[in-house]
């Protein structure tokens, strides 16, 4: 009772999408079908979640009912919509819980590969798209999921692209990192709140992706290296002083500061409360030599300790 409870449930959710003609069609039929169940799903509200969280509770279910005749009975639907939400889950930043993977292998392996293939899913081909040869955030690129059908896995991919990326700044620059989240989390909020449809929150990830493409030729112009360019942007962060001192003079600063940082960089220096004061002292001082304001410089010291900690195995290591 309870696993027929579970997998109603679940069909409910694609109650006017005709899923079962997956089971009659050839592979690249097969194929279209999943992504447009992915569709149908993230058309949902909060779809994607409620659709991956119910999904498990029947994947525990049907495991636990195995091998009744009852549940052989509905193994290939299980299969399908585990191949659903193993794509959905694609576009999350984190993969599921071990559990519910070892159960949907020993699900897997019941269907005998009649649905879920064994192959590697990455996000591309949950999107149902080529994976580029070149930079995902290449112009290229960006006019492939600009034009995709499916405006909902195109939405999911973008999303699930930016973040990784932005994620993977975080340490290098902690400070144009937090902008770009911020950017992305308010075209997100948009778009839940209805202010914006669909193709019009892709064009504006879109244009966050193009921003982080030139977020990292910044450090040309201003002729400062990776390192210099983090610490340029935590004292950059204040426009009292980026007004007050203007971009050339702020960059001469962060190289000053970056060497401070990597003087007072010993092993470990991150838990010695003694090395992490007298770098305040020096930031402070350099701060004040070049005319930093006054009232922005407890701000600015913070961000740039915490961007020195971010890199502080680099800095050992130089």
């Amino acid at each position: 009772a309870v696993l027929l409870e579970k997998f109603e449930v679940v069909e409910q959710m694609f109650d006017g999408f005709e899923y079962k003609k997956y089971f009659f069609g050839d592979t690249r039929e097969k194929l279209t079908t999943i992504l447009e169940a992915q569709e149908h799903i993230l058309g949902l509200e909060d779809g994607k979640n409620r659709y991956s969280k119910q999904v498990a509770l029947l994947s525990q279910a049907f495991a636990l009912s195995v091998p009744n005749l009852r549940a052989m009975k509905i193994k290939d639907e299980v299969g399908f919509f585990q191949a659903v939400k193993a794509r959905l889950t694609k576009f999350e930043p984190t993969l599921s819980g071990k559990s519910d993977a070892e159960i949907e292998t020993a699900i897997r392996q019941i269907v005998d590969g009649a649905v879920v293939s064994e192959g590697i899913i990455d996000v591309f081909d949950a999107a149902g798209i080529k994976k580029p040869d070149i930079s995902i955030l290449s112009d290229e690129f960006l006019e492939e999921v600009r034009h995709m059908e499916r405006k909902n896995i195109a939405l999911e991919l973008l999303k699930k692209i930016l973040n990784d990326e932005i994620k993977s700044r975080t340490r290098k620059n902690f400070i144009q990192s937090k902008k770009l989240s911020e950017m992305l989390e308010g075209a997100i909020r948009k778009y839940q709140n209805n202010l914006l449809t669909s193709a019009q929150v892709i064009e504006e990830l879109i244009k966050i992706a193009k921003e982080i493409r030139q977020s990292d030729k910044r450090g040309e112009s201003l002729d400062l290296n990776e390192d210099e360019l983090a610490f340029y942007d935590a004292l950059a962060n204040s426009e009292s002083a980026k007004d007050v001192l203007g971009d050339r003079q702020l960059a001469i600063i962060a190289m000053e500061v970056l060497k401070s940082v990597k003087g007072n960089a010993t092993i470990d220096w991150t838990l010695k409360e003694n090395v992490r004061a007298k770098l305040r002292r020096d930031v402070k001082r350099i701060l004040n030599k070049y005319g930093y304001p006054p009232n922005e410089q407890l701000i600015a010291t913070e961000n740039v300790l915490k961007q020195a900690e971010l890199m502080a195995n680099e800095l050992n290591q130089d």
